[in-house]
């Protein structure tokens, strides 16, 4: 028993600043994958008339399931700038987690010979693991979902 006693208080201690890291880190999770999907649905609106552009990779590259291509490359891009603003600033932080990760997969399902040709299905890992981790503890300090929830608990 005595060393069990001399073990708590470390254990706490690293409990503690393992709690005070989490909000920080969903934070920067956040950031990460908004940046990520952001410049990739500027990249698709820059190109998107593009002899091999957007419209193009929809049409004859992407395997996008039970959608027109054309509908696909709209959806996508408008997903890639619309849903990294409300996950930067952790409004409504799991829905839109799990809608990016819902379009995350389906990048990776449509053009998933040519990820895995080029070694990049890893990333698609990692970014799905950092919206999941959002969405199973949700946002976290830095974001207006808990300065909606701590405005909303006064009434």
């Amino acid at each position: 028993m005595g060393i069990m006693r001399a073990l708590e208080s470390p254990i706490l201690a690293i409990s503690n600043l393992l709690n005070t890291l989490q909000s920080p880190l969903l934070l920067g999770f956040r950031g990460y994958v908004a940046y990520v999907f952001f410049n990739s649905g500027l990249q698709k609106l820059k190109t998107w008339d593009d002899e091999y552009g957007t419209v193009y990779l929809f049409k004859d590259e992407y395997a996008v399931p039970l959608l027109d291509p054309e509908v696909a490359a709209f959806l996508a891009t408008a997903g890639e700038l619309i849903l990294p603003i409300f996950l930067v600033i952790g409004l409504g932080t799991r829905f839109f987690a799990i809608a990016l990760s819902v379009l995350n997969v389906v990048a990776v399902i449509s053009y998933y010979e040519t990820l895995a040709k080029y070694g990049q299905v890893t990333p698609h890992i990692m970014w799905g693991s950092m919206l999941m981790t959002n969405i199973v503890f949700g946002a976290g300090f830095f974001s207006f979902d808990r300065w909606l929830k701590s405005g909303s608990s006064q009434y």
